[in-house]
């Protein structure tokens, strides 16, 4: 939300800011940190907070950079602070520099600002806090987001023709369908001759089509309208995980992709100093559906004093050779390298499937997109052909 400040500086000018905070305390500790006095604060009606997020990646980049030159927090916040920045990093850093100076600890102002910083970044400072070594474990989340958004991408990219292809395919078929074929229809209508009955059932399409085109219009507007708003209840809800999840083919890749997401993360944390059931508990509060329930049940499993290789294999949180490197990270107490390592073998495994999946789908998707405009052309010209047999 955002508030109007009339604040008096101090060669005894008025000035008037506009405040982007938590609520009215959170205004006037922002405004109290630029030196100035309040003398009033209203929100402004009808204006909500805005919903950019902190790029939390080129945070901690800058950030350890400046504590790697040997900077102290807060020094490295007022240097990011001068830095020219957007007006989300500007606020975030005002409010982390008010806090701090209030004497709070550096985990807990960034818990005041869940919107930017989530619970797995706010639980490796307070490991970190206990250690004194905030540097290596901004270098560790880095990393981590790193190889996130790596495996993320490598989907992402690997989807982008495919999609191509199917709106370029639903385009020409659309224009086919309502353009093409009423035309044809109105050739075809006065001709006085029995048409073979699928090019009839084509025609009579575009017949209803150039009689009825804002009606078919509205009708696509409502569908498309439909589909975004399911799509986006999917995502929100993980609904499109679980269609996926049950898809033959497709549902023991998600089931890997979510595995390396769960152990690259317990790694990470565990790499951290953070304790294994805690790491747990805040991994289970980010996880899909799909894991939540098996996170619990191993949690259980862990605190009766079960190993964590005998939890994940009972609640089916791994894979054979997976089971067998987390023997061996329990053998040698490494084993948050050893999770991390795990991750790795998932990476390779992951990044293969979606080479040789491409390589696969693509052409057959190809195939059925010429399949479909294929036939509608020969659907079109099949009364031609027939007319010129008889001329023949």
């Amino acid at each position: 939300m955002q508030f109007e400040v009339r604040a008096l500086a101090r060669d005894n000018v008025m000035q008037t800011l506009t405040v982007d905070a938590n609520d009215a305390d959170d205004a006037r500790r922002q405004v109290a940190a630029r030196g100035l006095v309040v003398a009033s604060l209203t929100r402004r009606a009808g204006v909500r907070r805005s919903g950019a997020r902190l790029n939390l990646l080129l945070f901690s980049q800058e950030l350890l950079a400046l504590l790697s030159a040997g900077l102290g927090v807060v020094e490295a916040l007022e240097a990011l602070l001068e830095k020219e920045g957007g007006a989300v990093l500007l606020a975030v850093l005002q409010r982390l520099l008010a806090g701090l100076r209030e004497g709070k600890r550096f985990s807990t102002v960034l818990a005041e600002q869940s919107i930017h910083f989530p619970p797995l970044f706010v639980g490796i400072v307070q490991a970190a806090e206990g250690t004194s070594d905030l540097p290596r474990a901004l270098a560790r989340y880095i990393d981590y987001q790193q190889r996130v958004d790596t495996v993320r991408g490598k989907i992402v990219s690997a989807s982008i023709y495919p999609a191509i292809l199917l709106l370029v395919g639903a385009g020409v078929s659309g224009f086919l369908m309502t353009y093409v074929v009423p035309r044809f229809a109105e050739v075809y209508q006065g001709a006085g001759r029995s048409l073979p009955w699928m090019s009839q059932m084509l025609l009579d399409w575009g017949q209803f089509a150039a009689a009825h085109p804002a009606s078919l219009l509205a009708l696509a507007g409502v569908v498309l309208l439909a589909g975004g708003v399911l799509a986006h209840q999917m995502f929100a809800r993980g609904g499109a995980v679980r269609l996926l999840a049950v898809l033959p083919g497709i549902a023991e890749r998600v089931r890997i992709y979510e595995l390396q997401r769960l152990y690259l993360t317990l790694g990470m944390l565990v790499e951290g100093g953070i304790a294994l059931v805690p790491a747990i508990a805040t991994v289970q509060a980010m996880a899909s559906p799909l894991l939540s329930a098996g996170l619990a049940r191993a949690r259980g499993l862990i605190e009766a004093g079960q190993p964590l290789s005998q939890a994940f294999e009972v609640a089916d949180l791994t894979t054979p050779i997976a089971l067998r490197m987390l023997r061996v990270g329990e053998r040698s107490g490494d084993m948050g390298p050893m999770l991390s390592q795990s991750a790795a073998f998932y990476d390779g495994e992951i990044t293969r499937w979606i080479d040789r999946f491409t390589r696969t789908f693509e052409p057959l998707l190809m195939a059925a997109i010429g399949l479909v405009v294929g036939t509608i052309v020969v659907l079109l010209y099949m009364p031609i052909f027939d007319l010129a047999g008889d001329m023949s």
